[in-house]
């Protein structure tokens, strides 16, 4: 059959380039095309245009780039209706991918599976009536999302989260001892994230004595960018494509939000949740209103209660991240019950396979409606 896949970002390609290995082992006729990176690109098929052209974040950076993303969601209509798929599957980023599925469905010529949820029940819940509309099939990899939607009366498969899978492919398992001195920086994916996360985060842990700090650089940075950030004179190593190496060296991690927060937790690595913003009162404020659940780090919410301190626009200060990261150092008064909140989280989760249990289930439905 054949295959064509979104992603927008850099773990989407991450975790659809194992959906793609996985489809390829349950269907020896498989054929890709896609938009997406480098991972996805080394399973095999036609990579139509790389996610560093699509991503963009924040009003302004859209505003500019416009002509560019209505370009890029032509082209992939009309590839779509050219190639002729079996199947379209749009992996998150949902401001694209929506719309792409809007018209798949309205054109009929092939299903619409979504893998990894949009997270409209944090924000923008009324996309619920587009999914219901455009979507054959939903994939969760969040436990929590299936009595969401199914109390609107939607039903989704969960199939549990590819995050267990990349870790355990990538790692053994970590060893948890007080040996290591090295504090792990992960400032988010984003420009807007770095700039405004970074050296703050920096300066506080350079405050412990005796921790070297490493950063876990996103792979569509280059390292100038992030030499902007770093305090005169410090001394800081910056790392690409090793993150989960960098945290199973780590004795504990800030983190901006995100997926990071997620695979932090599975490796067991005590963390602090930083997420600066300009204007953070005012942000604080619009999160109260706008925001439809009690916290930003998927840790928190998996098990739904605050496992993480989750320092966000005006909490965000030198003087939380200090307080905070110094409780989940060795010794600190919180890393042990962290440690253990951590267990129960991964239980929840449930054990790897999340790729494999997704692609059995997309080939058996198409396999059948086909």
């Amino acid at each position: 059959m054949k295959y064509y896949l979104i992603a927008g970002e850099a773990s989407g390609d991450l975790h659809a380039s194992n959906l793609m290995a996985e489809l390829k082992r349950q269907d020896a006729e498989a054929e890709f095309r896609f938009y997406g990176g480098d991972k996805m690109a080394a399973v095999g098929g036609t990579l139509v245009k790389h996610y560093k052209e699509l991503a963009y974040m924040g009003f302004i950076p859209v505003l500019v780039h416009l002509p560019q993303i209505l370009r890029n969601m032509r082209l992939c209509k009309d590839d779509i209706e050219a190639w002729k798929p079996d199947v379209v599957i749009l992996v998150d980023y949902p401001g694209f991918n929506l719309d792409i599925a809007k018209f798949v469905h309205k054109k009929g010529f092939c299903k619409v599976y979504y893998y990894i949820s949009p997270k409209i029940w944090a924000w923008k819940e009324y996309r619920i009536k587009n999914i219901k509309r455009d979507v054959d099939e939903l994939f969760s990899i969040l436990p929590f999302e299936v009595k969401w939607f199914e109390e609107r009366g939607y039903k989704v498969h969960y199939v549990g989260n590819p995050c267990v899978d990349a870790v355990e492919t990538s790692l053994l398992a970590k060893e948890e001892t007080v040996q290591k001195k090295q504090i792990a920086i992960l400032a988010g994916s984003r420009r807007q994230e770095i700039k405004d996360n970074l050296r703050m985060m920096l300066e506080c842990a350079s405050t412990f004595e005796g921790y070297r700090m490493v950063i876990a650089g996103a792979p569509n940075i280059e390292e100038a960018y992030y030499q902007k950030y770093i305090p005169n004179g410090m001394k800081v190593e910056i790392r690409f494509g090793q993150t989960y190496q960098v945290l199973s060296e780590s004795v504990a991690a800030l983190v901006t939000s995100g997926t990071a927060t997620l695979e932090t937790a599975i490796l067991r690595v005590p963390q602090v949740v930083c997420y600066a913003t300009p204007v953070g009162k005012f942000i604080s404020w619009v999160r109260s209103k706008v925001l439809k659940v009690k916290y930003i780090s998927l840790v928190n919410l998996i098990v739904d209660k605050e496992i993480v301190q989750e320092l966000v626009a005006d909490r965000m200060t030198k003087e939380n991240i200090i307080k905070y990261l110094g409780e989940i150092l060795p010794g600190g008064k919180a890393r042990q019950q962290m440690l253990e909140d951590y267990e129960e989280m991964n239980r929840i989760l449930g054990g790897a396979g999340a790729s494999r249990r997704a692609a059995e289930e997309m080939v058996r439905l198409l396999r059948i409606k086909n």
